[in-house]
């Protein structure tokens, strides 16, 4: 067993469980949510591409789905902005592209029946402008599913210093996320966590916190 492993098996004995599986649970919760709920998430993820959490989740709060759906881009660009979140314009563009999946809850559950959640991600980063492999697996995840991997640069660093990666890739295109994706999969096997539990002790050892 490597060192990482062992770390993460130590911090699911801490007071840190209680936390990761409160937040599991609230992403769970997500698919009893109205499809403007989804939207807003949706939103979210395209907020943290390259970008900080924490002020997406400000912006997240300060719009809310009422915002995100009904705010013409000026007013959604000056948020994001004032909020001293990166690339507003390109943002609150995407953001505004983003409604013809407004019903994305409806939609995601079709692709998730006809071909799982690799399926519905390619749908994601095919369909809506903003969103990587990446992003497109954090929404996932957020509302509910748990079986892919979001390979931030917190969850990299940790695999290039337990070494399941030599070195931190230059871009992150299909072939190359879907090869580390398989080696989180598999270390998420050996700790006998789903990769959605074992992202929220990864990003907690990096952080500090257990964020969505």
């Amino acid at each position: 067993m490597t060192n990482l492993a062992k770390e993460i098996k130590a911090l699911k004995k801490s007071s840190v469980r209680e936390t990761v599986n409160r937040r599991l649970k609230e992403f769970e919760s997500f698919k009893s949510k109205n499809t403007k709920e989804w939207f807003s998430e949706l939103c979210f993820c395209i907020l943290t591409a390259n970008s900080k959490a924490v002020t997406a989740l400000a912006i997240q709060k300060e719009l809310g789905s009422k915002g995100f759906c009904t705010l013409c881009q000026k007013e959604i660009r000056d948020t994001i902005k004032n909020n001293k979140h990166r690339f507003h314009n390109n943002k609150s563009k995407y953001i505004v592209e983003a409604r013809h999946c407004i019903d994305i809850k409806n939609k995601i559950q079709q692709l998730i029946k006809e071909s799982g959640e690799p399926g519905a991600r390619e749908w994601l980063v095919d369909n809506v402008k903003g969103l990587g492999y990446k992003e497109a697996s954090h929404f996932l995840r957020n509302v509910g599913y748990k079986n892919l991997a979001i390979l931030d640069r917190h969850i990299l660093n940790l695999m290039i210093e337990d070494r399941i990666l030599k070195e931190k890739p230059k871009s992150l295109n299909k072939k190359k996320y879907l090869e580390i994706e398989q080696k989180f999969k598999n270390l998420s096997q050996e700790l006998n966590m789903l990769p959605a539990e074992l992202d929220l002790y990864m990003w907690c050892m990096k952080t500090g916190e257990v964020l969505k």
